[in-house]
């Protein structure tokens, strides 16, 4: 932990520590004369003046004080630093306050949606209940489909929240001064808080929840509460949600035949087993993300990417991180990319010798791949043969709603979170994510479990996402700072091995594929990598978000994508010129990416040996994926 003074208390990384201030207090105060020593001064400080311990003693004190209140205070607010989005909405409201012109517009505009309003309940009453609506909700807002919310009250509650939405989503955007992350702040706080006063959400102000109390005899409240009674047991107690247990890791999901041929204290590497009688000589290394576990890419046998590509002949290698605990907090994105990528590629090197790989990353596990890419790149390393992004980001200026609360005072309070645990939670991390979609994984959710009494039924793709990870304290801070802050790898400032990389080092061409709707990592942000680059790459926008347009397997409906190639010498096309020329194909983008695969690949022949000159260690899926 670094003070203001420059001194370090290295007991604050030994590992797990007490929650409690006064346990942490303690323990900086008896270790203060022998941790808090300022670099370069040790022998100086071996007898210390009783004022300078008394100085450290204060300044570790109140460091300790900062840091456990701010980790006090998370709790409540799910990770969001009060200062952060209070300065957000000062900023907001102090530049309206002068700013009368902006004013008298928001007043004209309630006015005039008061008219609208009016005009529409009058009628709504001349026409017997029934009238055009006079605003039609967002695209994505699925609240109010059903044909009740045209009945009278309803119709005029759900159009007087709209139109209320409307005005507030007018009022938050456009003021004169707000610096573009204040506004958006503000914007996305606000609509949280309308969000959660939707009519949609309460038993006497949604027909389709009295209709259904009517039908069943209020049993649908009863199963409602049922339903909130498990969940909140399950979740008190660390367990899964309800109808997760039907996938079972190793069985119903991440069953794909294989073998630990490899392991770390950070990674376990799967080689899978061929399915095919010959297989091409280039072999495939998966790098998964490591906020998730690996097997998103190996759900189903029927949506199984890694049973895909085993069956269209390739020897494929998968990295399944392990699941950090406080004794790994300090391990950074230097370490994730040694002991993970690097340690992979050396095993991948003695299993099957003398042939390039075909590297693969997924989301931030393909950004730390383009790391390593890059370093191999600058030392002469050409072990890579092509490289293949799934929705990664390596230039983060525009990575979506997550930087919205990515700024100085949110990174202090969500480090000083971490500081105290030694990790992120996955608590932490999956409320974080639900914010981003509230209306469709908050309200909506709660909505049909405790007031429709329903449980919707678990799939694959729901139950991998309720098996969460955490993330070591030192690499996310690294990473939220370096990249999304700073956007260091963007810019030629991040370093690997001590000195900086340049993504315009690699030669080795690329396939890039972005979703249309993700929230995580945007399409325009991932196509950045043209820009970045200095090699071939084939960018495929497909259907589907951050999840579901990746696990796009061949036969699913209603799947289509776009492909274009830029050559390393040709002119750079804008997002959406590019989208307006990439032509359209019908299906799964797995079949055109085996195919650039394919082009890229030597003939089939005999498959290696399972494990190489390692001996497998244990039968796919391995120990680190089954660790909660």
């Amino acid at each position: 932990m670094a003070l203001k003074d420059g001194a370090t208390i290295s007991k604050a990384k030994a590992g797990p520590r007490s929650t409690e201030a006064d346990k942490a207090v303690d323990m900086v105060l008896s270790s203060v004369e022998s941790s808090l020593v300022p670099p370069g001064q040790e022998a100086a400080a071996q007898s210390p003046a009783a004022e300078d311990r008394d100085s450290f003693s204060v300044t570790a004190l109140s460091d300790v004080v900062d840091r456990t209140t701010h980790a006090a205070m998370a709790r409540f607010t799910n990770g969001i630093s009060p200062a952060a989005l209070g300065a957000a909405y000062l900023d907001w409201a102090t530049h309206l306050v002068f700013s009368p012109g902006k004013q008298m517009r928001l007043a004209d505009k309630a006015f005039r949606k008061w008219v609208r309003l009016t005009n529409y309940a009058m009628k709504c009453a001349m026409a017997g209940g029934h009238s055009e609506d006079c605003i039609a909700p967002l695209p994505q807002d699925k609240r109010f489909v059903d044909e009740r919310w045209r009945a009278p009250p309803f119709n005029v509650m759900h159009q007087a929240f709209l139109l209320t939405q409307q005005w507030w989503h007018n009022a938050t955007t456009g003021v004169p001064g707000v610096t573009a992350q204040h506004e958006k702040m503000v914007e996305f706080g606000s609509r949280q808080l309308l969000d959660l006063v939707s009519p949609s959400n309460y038993i006497l102000t949604n027909p389709e929840v009295m209709a259904q109390t009517a039908a069943s005899g209020g049993m649908n409240l009863v199963k409602g509460w049922q339903n909130f009674l498990d969940d909140w047991e399950r979740s008190a107690s660390g367990k899964k949600p309800a109808g997760t247990e039907a996938f079972r890791v190793g069985q119903e999901v991440a069953a794909t035949p294989g073998k630990v041929v490899f392991r770390n204290r950070l990674i376990e590497l799967i080689q899978y087993a061929p399915a095919t009688d010959k297989v091409r000589p280039e072999p495939i290394l998966i790098v998964p993300a490591w906020i998730m576990k690996y097997y998103i890419l190996d759900l189903s046998p029927t949506n199984s990417l890694v049973k895909y590509l085993v069956a269209q002949g390739y020897t494929v290698f998968m990295i399944s991180w392990k699941n950090p605990g406080p004794e790994d907090r300090d391990l950074g994105m230097e370490e994730y990319r040694k002991l993970g990528i690097m340690d992979a590629l050396e095993a991948v090197a003695a299993i099957v010798p003398d042939q390039k790989v075909h590297a693969v990353g997924y989301c931030i596990g393909g950004t730390l791949l383009s790391i390593a890419a890059a370093a191999m790149a600058r030392d002469g390393d050409e072990r890579i043969g092509t490289l293949t992004f799934f929705a990664a980001q390596t230039d983060f200026r525009e990575a979506g709603e997550l930087m919205l609360f990515i700024n100085e005072s949110q990174l202090h309070f969500l480090e000083d979170m971490m500081w105290e645990q030694g990790f992120l939670d996955t608590g932490q991390m999956a409320g974080a994510f639900r914010m981003l979609r509230s209306n469709d994984l908050v309200w909506s959710y709660m909505v049909r479990n405790y007031l429709m009494g329903e449980r919707e039924p678990m799939i694959d793709l729901m139950a991998w996402n309720a098996d969460a990870t955490r993330m070591p304290y030192r690499m996310h801070t690294e990473y939220l700072r370096n990249l999304f802050l700073n956007n260091d790898l963007a810019e030629g400032r991040l370093r690997a091995d001590g000195r900086p990389v340049a993504l315009t080092d690699i030669r080795a061409p690329v396939f890039s594929v972005g979703t249309e709707t993700d929230h995580v990592a945007p399409w325009r942000s991932t196509y950045k990598i043209h820009l970045l680059s200095d090699t071939d790459v084939t960018y495929v926008l497909t259907k589907g978000g951050h999840n579901a347009g990746i696990v796009s397997e061949p036969g699913r409906a209603h799947r289509s994508y776009q492909v274009r190639t830029k050559m390393h010498d040709d002119l750079y096309e804008d997002p959406e010129t590019w989208r307006t020329r990439a032509p359209w194909k019908e299906g799964s983008w797995w079949v055109e990416w085996v195919a650039w695969l394919d082009e890229r690949s030597g003939r089939p022949q005999r498959p290696p040996k399972m494990g190489g000159k390692f001996k497998p260690i244990a039968d796919a899926p391995g120990t680190y994926v089954r660790m909660t």
